[in-house]
């Protein structure tokens, strides 16, 4: 009995797009079509990757069902684009060559954590990857800080130098291989050297035996270990040596900032931290950045590795080198970026031995060269998942999806401090690794190379160049001596704004609550505790906090004590009470008090950060600062959770703006302090009343112009209890609120922020 004819073939042509380069999906492809009995073949080019598969009607259905379905972990696909072509009735399905030219929209994936597989062969004595400091597959290790060039492949990465030996070979070329096409494959007859050098001549340390236990050796006698990474150098020292890491301290010039910590594991991690399953999820995830965590109170650590913090930045190890000296050395590290304070990481094998050679006393490295510099990232842990704070390694350069497409090609300068850049294209905006401050020569030349290399990779041209208004920002020159685009200035607390709401996809309007340390105002003060109503083209200051001098002007940033006398005094009219110990404290109180109310070297801000920094003097936790944010941080830490009640402020108006009273407040915090109420008590009052005189500020502009979403935004909201006790009071009152779930609050987000401003006000 006849089965009847065949069934005619069908042949489609399928364009995908995301991140699909690198991340195992052409053998992910080729394995799915021979299945299913499909000819064609599968490639990368310039916008991602192409498909043709001809075979069955029914088979070809469920290829595209699948395609999506089953995709590899690494992959993300933004769009799927099919096509019907003629049949041509071919026989096989192959991986083609790269294709080059054309439009680049190709992604390209973070860098990955060492996956499961890798990390049982680097443990496995029986095999021929045994302790081999560079394995790696299609589900893990260097992608973006190796890429010279799209497409993916290894001609375009660092790892062109290295041949790959014959089983590498096979590996690679074998579909059914967890190395099949994964770029960066190699083994020790093959890859990358890992070697120990002495510092100044990089010469060889002269030992015998494995690099890495020559390492741990040195940092169990208290040596100071530069570790060759993934985006750069780390220095590395004994976590529990005390001697150690304060000779760290001393020689990278560091004083008080908290040093990051990597673990071996969540075991090791649960030592030294209080984790609940976000964290942990946050912590043993692929991206693996430093997760800030509550320190256990008897956490066997130095206590110079992070003084009187009560937080801890942890991170388990994301390279085989890091698991390999974890497993050597057998307790907890310090791992911190490979610099002097306020230089960027060094990166170049030259640099390092040069730049490092007075703080390290061995170099743990090896031949295959970083072309990206890149940190690593900071997450806050927080309730259902985390909030960046440093938006880099294993993170960038993934897209974010715009609101809208936008119009021309847009580039977004960010600030100066955090910064970071943007690219946007289409819908997509790609925003930078974290940069640095851009305060001198080096940041800026790691700024405009990373400019040019993400012009390079995503084939974006800019028409439209967006920048903060302060006219002496980096940033906003570098835009400024563009030739052949259009400028758009955006303001910074805009852009806070519009970073929060381009982070969850939407345009406004919102109430746009934007707290930082400063920025320039479009009245030509400092502005940092705003109530914007605003969408992505535009806003209205409709409220802030009550202005005060800043003393001395970036003295005051670098001495809170200077913000307690503007605080004071404007809270007091000139009178506060003699008897405060701040005013005890220093000499020259008078003569700073003289320079606020002259208004000589004293501008005014409405800044929530310098009230922060001015509670915090007022209650003798910091006088002094020596990193950004550290006086607000240790008022945040020392804060008792349990403790409800809070201080009231009044809401004034001044014409059209609403002004929060923050004398209110602060009259509040002395008035407790001469009744001898504990800082951790007054603290947390101070925090409850700011919170819920913002909410009540929000709901006045609510009845004003009815709109009920509200937007946090700004560097203070990277102190998690205001920003839960905030949210609470908002969402009690009805409010929709907005966080930062992909971008910092801080002043990381802006360029994002300022791209989709630039973008939507192209539109008009």
């Amino acid at each position: 009995m006849s089965s009847g004819p065949a069934e005619p073939s069908t042949r489609i042509e399928i364009r995908v797009e995301g991140i699909v380069q690198g991340v195992g999906f052409r053998p992910y492809i080729h394995s799915l079509a021979r299945r299913l009995a499909l000819s064609g073949r599968v490639g990368n080019d310039g916008a991602g990757v192409f498909i043709e598969a001809e075979g069955p009607g029914e088979n070809i259905a469920r290829f595209q069902e699948e395609l999506r379905g089953q995709a590899p972990p690494l992959a993300v696909i933004h769009r799927v684009t099919v096509t019907a072509l003629p049949a041509r009735g071919d026989r096989g399905f192959h991986i083609a060559g790269s294709e080059e030219g054309g439009e680049r929209a190709a992604l390209v994936s973070p860098d990955v954590a060492t996956c499961a597989d890798c990390l049982a062969e680097l443990f496995d004595p029986a095999g021929r990857r045994y302790r081999h400091a560079f394995v790696n597959c299609t589900n893990c290790g260097p992608r973006f800080t190796i890429l010279r060039d799209v497409p993916y492949d290894r001609p375009a990465t660092t790892m062109a130098g290295f041949a790959m030996c014959e089983e590498c070979t096979r590996e690679y070329l074998d579909p059914r291989d967890r190395r099949f096409h994964a770029q960066p494959t190699c083994c020790p007859a093959c890859g990358p050297t890992l070697r120990l050098v002495r510092p100044g001549d990089g010469g060889d340390d002269g030992g015998d035996g494995d690099p890495i236990g020559r390492a741990a050796t040195l940092m169990r006698a208290g040596g100071v270990l530069a570790v060759k990474g993934l985006g750069g150098y780390h220095l590395a020292v004994d976590a529990g040596n005390e001697e150690a890491v304060r000779t760290l301290r001393s020689r990278k010039h560091r004083e008080d900032r908290p040093f990051a910590v990597m673990v071996a594991d969540l075991d090791a991690a649960r030592t030294l931290c209080e984790l609940d399953r976000d964290a942990e999820l946050l912590l043993a995830g692929p991206r693996r950045p430093i997760v800030l965590l509550p320190r256990r109170p008897d956490a066997p650590l130095a206590e110079a590795a992070a003084p009187g913090e009560r937080r801890l930045g942890i991170m388990l190890p994301y390279t085989p080198v890091h698991h390999l000296l974890a497993r050597e050395l057998a307790r907890p590290y310090i791992l911190t970026s490979g610099n002097l304070s306020d230089e960027p990481i060094a990166y170049l094998d030259r640099e390092a031995l040069t730049r490092l050679a007075a703080i390290a006393d061995g170099f743990l490295t090896h031949d295959r060269p970083i072309h990206v510099r890149t940190d690593d990232s900071v997450v806050l842990a927080t309730r259902g998942g985390g909030v960046p704070l440093r938006r880099s390694r294993g993170y960038a350069p993934e897209p974010l999806w715009l609101p809208h497409p936008v119009r021309r090609a847009v580039l977004a300068c960010g600030a100066e401090l955090k910064n970071t850049f943007c690219l946007a294209e289409g819908e997509r905006a790609f925003v930078s690794q974290h940069i640095g401050d851009l305060e001198n020569y080096e940041t800026l030349r790691s700024f405009s190379e990373g400019i040019d290399h993400f012009r390079r990779l995503f084939g974006i041209t800019p028409r439209v160049v967006a920048h903060d208004l302060h006219p002496e920002y980096l940033s906003t020159k570098y835009a400024r001596d563009l030739d052949g685009v259009d400028l758009v200035g955006v303001q910074h607390h805009h852009a806070h704004i519009a970073s929060c709401l381009a982070d969850n996809g939407e345009a406004g309007p919102v109430i746009g609550v934007a707290f930082d340390g400063l920025g320039y105002g479009a009245d030509g003060t400092f502005w940092g505790g705003e109530l914007l109503v605003a969408d992505l083209t535009g806003f209205t200051r409709a409220g802030c906090l009550a202005p005060v001098p800043l003393p001395g002007g970036t003295a005051a940033i670098r001495q809170p004590w200077r913000m307690a006398v503007a605080h004071l005094d404007a809270a007091y009219d000139g009178a506060p009470p003699g008897d405060l110990a701040v005013i005890s404290r220093h000499r020259s109180w008078e003569e700073v008090l003289a320079v606020a109310r002259s208004g000589i070297s004293s501008p005014l801000t409405s800044s929530a950060g310098r009230l922060f920094d001015a509670v915090a003097a007022i209650l003798g936790l910091r006088d002094t600062v020596t990193y950004e944010g550290q006086a607000a941080s240790a008022l945040e830490q020392r804060a008792d959770p349990a403790e409800r009640s809070s201080y009231p402020a009044r809401l004034s108006v001044a014409g059209e703006l609403l002004v929060i009273q923050a004398g209110d407040l602060v009259r509040a915090v002395v008035e407790d302090l001469r009744e001898r109420t504990g800082p951790e008590t007054v603290s947390a009052r101070f925090h409850n009343g700011l919170a819920d005189t913002t909410a009540a500020g929000c709901a006045r502009l609510r009845a004003r112009t009815g709109i009920g979403t509200v937007a946090l935004s700004g560097g203070v909201f990277q102190n998690r209890l205001l920003l839960d006790r905030l949210v609470r009071a908002l969402r009690r009152d009805g409010f929709r609120v907005l966080t930062h779930r992909r971008v910092p609050p801080n002043d990381g987000g802006i360029s994002l922020g300022q791209a989709a401003v630039a973008a939507a006000r192209d539109l008009r």
